[in-house]
């Protein structure tokens, strides 16, 4: 059976069940709308009915193994055949094609960097426009729901903890561009409990909770204000009553 966004959590969701805490460090400011927009799943990536999901691709693009060769498979001979047709895919790019018989619209195949600690700015940069140009393909497609398995963390290498973080921060900068405003959800899947732990610890860091210590700070101006209203003498007109 397909699972619908409707099932899954928000992270407002999991702020309210105390499953992820606010940070004192958060390196973006509170936007409530985010808190609904950005949603956290355990599982198979192509079970999701979504409008695009992302495809951790080779260069290639003809299938491969772990979540590349699931997705091939659950769509279908008709995938690879629309593969065949792009000539493979540069790393940090991505393409789209149909969904076939996923029960999304589309998958956008973004080819992430193998790993090396000796480049790793240049691979952060690669890594980044992976998500970068996917959600970009999404707003041309109309594509409004894009969900997102944890690109290059599995054969490729990349830690899982710098990957989340690159993967993070390049959506978030998204949802604070213009183009921001053209996509409704974005779902990052995770396969293991680490990956959803390292998910869980750092989201607060880039989709932080509204400050509760600014909430009760403005609740105690608006009480004084209220005090200040109630303790002001009434002042009676003593002008001529209008007939």
């Amino acid at each position: 059976m397909p699972i619908q966004l409707s099932q899954i959590h928000t992270i407002r969701d999991l702020y309210k069940d105390g499953v992820i805490q606010r940070q004192e460090t958060a390196q973006f400011p509170h936007n409530a709308k985010l808190l609904d927009t950005i949603l956290l799943y355990q599982g198979d990536i192509t079970k999701i009915e979504a409008d695009a999901i992302v495809n951790a691709a080779n260069e290639s693009l003809l299938g491969g193994g772990g979540v590349d060769g699931a997705i091939h498979r659950a769509a279908g001979r008709r995938l690879f055949e629309e593969c065949k047709t792009l000539h493979g895919c540069d790393t940090g790019d991505a393409k789209i094609t149909k969904g076939y018989n996923l029960p999304s619209k589309y998958v956008i195949h973004a080819v992430g960097p193998v790993y090396s600690s000796h480049s790793a700015e240049k691979k952060a940069k690669l890594l980044g426009s992976c998500y970068r140009t996917s959600l970009e393909l999404a707003v041309e497609h109309d594509a409004k729901h894009v969900a997102f398995p944890s690109i290059s963390t599995g054969v490729y290498g990349y830690p899982i903890v710098d990957a989340t973080h690159v993967a993070l921060k390049t959506v978030r900068s998204f949802f604070d561009s213009p183009n921001g405003e053209k996509v409704d959800n974005v779902l990052f899947v995770v396969f293991s409990d680490k990956d959803r732990e390292t998910y869980e610890k750092l989201i607060p860091l880039y989709f932080p909770p509204e400050d509760e210590r600014s909430n009760a700070e403005s609740r105690e101006a608006e009480g004084k204000e209220e005090e200040k209203k109630e303790e002001k003498p009434e002042i009676v007109d003593q002008g001529l009553e209008r007939i």
